[in-house]
């Protein structure tokens, strides 16, 4: 689970465990730049689009919060 370019068989293939890895890296937001976090949550994204189930615990994650940009 390291590259972006996932086929339909490497995400059915995507266990809840990988997941849950996943979604500790980002939660613990501990990236050496900001690429790598970005990178894993693009992962994440494509993960619910194609199994919702294992990704409902974390969509949080996948969330962006209201901003003020005035």
């Amino acid at each position: 689970m390291t590259t972006l370019s996932l086929s339909r068989e490497h995400l059915s293939a995507v266990t809840a465990a990988d997941v849950k890895t996943l979604a500790d890296r980002l939660d613990a937001d501990a990236y050496n730049n900001p690429f790598e976090g970005l990178k894993d949550w693009h992962l994440l994204r494509a993960i619910a689009f194609h199994r919702p189930e294992l990704v409902e615990p974390y969509t949080y994650l996948l969330e962006f919060e209201d901003c003020d940009e005035s």
